[in-house]
């Protein structure tokens, strides 16, 4: 799944850049300085999660600019990222893939009577959308398919450096993944032959260009380039400056905040995670937009353990106990932070002498677990020190 997800993604970004043709007859918006000032405060409202504000602005654009794909496809971004804190919730799937076929519909035209380079970027861009969404959902036909059109526009995107940073982005994240994707998937690395030689080093050092100097891509950018420093590359140091910025200038985004505390938690600066993690669930009690309980699951987690960590088993029982809460409300109990709650939970019972509670959780760890799992392993354990 992982794999067609950043095919798409690869998709939507290889083709994101804009060129105007003296000869179109429809106006490129997308270098357009206006466009820019006029898309700055709908996008900073919709990282920001205020999502009510970002519609009002993106839905003027599309009275102001209806024969354009540009505010549809917004409009279908602000459903996506609805959708990025607890990717298994599906109540916003629906609207999503309307304003993604309403962007393909009008970037036909675009493309067409246009600029090819426009229309196809937004062609590729909604069709990998599309594509990502499907392959959530474990739609892999759908996905496909939709992997496919969005690689039929490439050609008609690339190579227009002129247009500065902003098309960078999508050089970087092939350059990047092109190379990830086959040496973390040996068995697709015969389809790899078909595209382009990647250069990984090259990737990252244009994902930085893009994510300082870039303006609709430079936040996409700073989320990927966060994620690729901190799971695959191993820089936390420079993951953990990212992920502040992106908390501090958008405070309200949940996936933000939610990353933010697992970079101080595994940097091991647990004061500043133990503050970011008691607003997480303070949102959530505030029924913040965006914070739900799989952010919850998070900072609960986190919470536990750093209190486990100063030898307060109260306050890390009470949140382990709300780790699982929130796991066992959204079907999260086969993830690794519901069982090591468990986990914990079992021992603390068993220091209480607790032992049928302690053999109760031991043994649902176990269930739960594969078998390939270090919570496997420890439940196993567990058990047979009972």
């Amino acid at each position: 799944m992982r794999t067609l997800i950043f095919l798409a993604v690869l998709s939507f970004f290889f083709s994101a850049r804009a060129e105007a043709n003296p000869t179109d007859s429809i106006p490129v918006l997308l270098t357009d300085t206006e466009i820019q000032i006029e898309c700055t405060a709908g996008i900073n409202s919709m990282y920001n999660f205020e999502f009510k504000r970002a519609d009002s602005q993106f839905r003027w654009l599309k009275g102001k600019y209806g024969w354009h794909p540009l505010p549809y496809f917004l409009l279908g971004l602000s459903q996506w990222w609805r959708i990025v804190p607890n990717i298994q919730d599906e109540q916003y799937d629906s609207a999503m893939l309307v304003y993604m076929d309403s962007t393909i519909l009008i970037a036909e035209n675009i493309f067409d009577h246009g600029s090819t380079v426009e229309g196809g970027f937004f062609l590729s861009a909604a069709y990998a959308f599309k594509g990502r969404l499907y392959a959530e959902r474990h739609a892999w036909r759908k996905a496909a398919t939709a992997g496919k059109n969005a690689m039929k526009y490439l050609d008609y995107c690339r190579d227009h450096e002129e247009f500065g940073p902003e098309i960078l982005f999508g050089d970087a994240l092939y350059n990047y993944y092109s190379v990830w994707i086959p040496e973390n998937y040996p068995i697709l690395k015969p389809i790899m032959m078909f595209f382009r030689d990647g250069d990984k080093a090259l990737g990252l050092s244009q994902l930085r260009e893009v994510a300082n100097n870039a303006f609709f891509t430079r936040t996409e950018a700073q989320y990927f380039l966060m994620r690729i420093l901190a799971d695959e590359e191993h820089d936390k140091k420079s993951a953990l400056f990212i992920a502040e910025y992106l908390n501090q200038t958008f405070p309200n985004n949940a996936y933000f905040q939610r990353y933010y505390a697992r970079m101080l938690y595994t940097s091991g600066r647990y004061a500043k995670a133990e503050n970011i993690a008691k607003s997480i669930i303070s949102k959530i009690d505030s029924s913040y937009v965006g914070y739900e309980q799989n952010s919850g699951r998070y900072a609960a987690f986190f919470l536990g353990e750093i209190n486990s960590h100063r030898d307060e088993p109260e306050e890390a029982e009470k949140y382990y106990q709300l780790c699982v809460k929130y796991g066992n409300e959204i079907g999260a109990q086969e993830k690794g932070y519901y069982l090591y709650s468990m986990l914990n939970l079992g021992r603390y019972a068993a220091d209480r002498g607790d032992k049928e509670e302690a053999k109760e959780k031991f043994k649902l760890v176990k269930k739960l677990s594969n078998k390939k799992a270090r919570t496997y392993d420890l439940a196993k354990e567990y058990l047979k020190s009972l």
